[in-house]
């Protein structure tokens, strides 16, 4: 069961016109919430949990919290896509749910309306959440939104054919072109990412952009130029297929299933598919870093449950329960080992550590992982587009480093 998670960093993203539509119109009319004569017994949520796996899974859990409460819970499921032009079409005829469930990067765009309630106002306890889960979840210094679990990225790798070449997982970005070097055979390739043109590649992107010491604020700066020459030179070397601009991260999984590369950078989204099949042992390790001794910084991925303003404040308080509810340490705890991504309660997160071993670097790379938006806040979409071309222009050889981080700096602020 793939579960809403990974960037959908990436499967909820909108273009930049349409992020400002989104805001101006919001900023205009607000995010009044159900008004029309809701049942006040009801609580609704507007979220993407289209799969029939993944709704059954959330009103389970909702129910859980729900019934105690003498309340129901009513999901309005769309696309992951068309969540943010469904909000704003239910927005314009005051009846905006309850619960409004953004990807992490979507959140800044509304709370930049004024929209959404501060969680502190309606007794939602974030004192418990990691730091990166917090920054996700929050715009200006205010957390308007809450997770129940994240996700990231991490190396995975096929056991049996480092084995087989005596190797160990790579810790260093030069051990990782060496081990992907000596990989390298045949048709099968040493390293396989997502260097598509869009969210899922700057997704793959972020963890040797920041961990080179990239500022997507200054993207011109030439710290975040070595991770640039890190993916050329793998590519070039031949350890990666030229394909990579091409590849979603589903396209990177189905290679590494194959047998056509032997390692890969991914999510825990991908688990229940590496799960299913007995043709690859594999396992999970960190994301190689430029030195020894450094921590990754991946980015964080994942969903946040926002409440929308309402004048009805017992409407605000059941929501607020709920969410209580929905992130107490046993329930985090449950809902992340049911769709693979790892609790955002430090509590939760331990016990899933130690329940999951084998996932357990994710758990660990979550600790140190960054918000796309807790710098740049609601100019991510226009700078996410600049790095997108600048690694491709990278890799299908029109730019140098230097040069496509210049360009995509004066892409990125183009306008201001």
């Amino acid at each position: 069961m793939q579960m809403r998670g990974h960037p959908r960093t990436g499967r909820a993203r909108r273009t930049r016109a349409t992020a400002l539509a989104l805001v101006g119109t919001l900023a205009a009319g607000g995010l009044a919430a159900c008004a029309a004569e809701p049942d006040p017994d009801t609580v609704t949520v507007l979220n993407s949990a289209t799969d029939t796996a993944e709704h059954d899974a959330n009103q389970e859990f909702f129910d859980r919290c729900a019934e105690p409460l003498g309340l129901s819970v009513e999901q309005i499921s769309v696309p992951a896509e068309q969540v943010a032009s469904k909000a704003l079409r239910m927005a314009s005829s005051d009846s905006l749910t309850d619960i409004l469930e953004l990807d992490g990067s979507e959140l800044p765009q509304f709370a930049e309306t004024d929209g959404l309630r501060p969680l502190a106002e309606i007794g939602v306890d974030t004192s418990v959440y990691s730091d990166s889960a917090v920054a996700m979840g929050s715009f200006d210094g205010t957390q308007y939104g809450v997770a129940r679990s994240v996700n990231s990225l991490a190396l995975i790798y096929n056991t049996e054919m480092l084995a087989d070449a005596g190797l160990e997982p790579p810790t260093t970005w030069a051990e990782l072109e060496d081990t992907a070097a000596a990989l390298t055979q045949g048709d099968t390739y040493g390293m396989a990412f997502s260097a598509s043109p869009n969210a899922d590649g700057v997704y793959q992107f972020l963890p040797f952009f920041w961990t080179a010491g990239g500022d997507e604020a200054h993207l011109d700066d030439g710290a975040g130029a070595p991770a640039l020459q890190l993916w050329k030179d793998l590519v070039d070397a031949g350890s990666a297929s030229r394909s990579v601009v091409n590849w979603n991260q589903q396209d990177v999984n189905d290679q590494f299933l194959s047998g056509r590369t032997a390692m890969m950078i991914n999510g825990p989204w991908q688990v229940p598919v590496l799960d299913a099949q007995d043709d690859v042992d594999w396992a999970v390790a960190s994301i190689p870093v430029p030195e020894a001794g450094q921590d990754p910084v991946p980015p964080i991925g994942g969903t946040v449950m926002t409440v929308p303003k309402n004048d009805d404040r017992e409407r605000e308080e059941n929501a607020a329960a709920i969410l209580n509810c929905l992130n107490s340490q046993g329930n985090q705890l449950a809902w992340g080992e049911r769709v693979n991504n790892v609790p955002t309660r430090a509590d939760a997160a331990d016990a899933y550590r130690a329940a999951n071993p084998k996932l357990a670097p994710f758990a660990d790379l979550v600790t140190t992982a960054r918000s796309r938006t807790g710098e740049v806040g609601t100019r991510w979409p226009v700078v996410e587009t600049a790095l997108a071309g600048a690694f491709q222009s990278v890799l299908t050889g029109r730019s140098s480093p230097d040069a496509a981080l210049d360009n995509a700096q004066r892409q990125a602020t183009a306008g201001e």
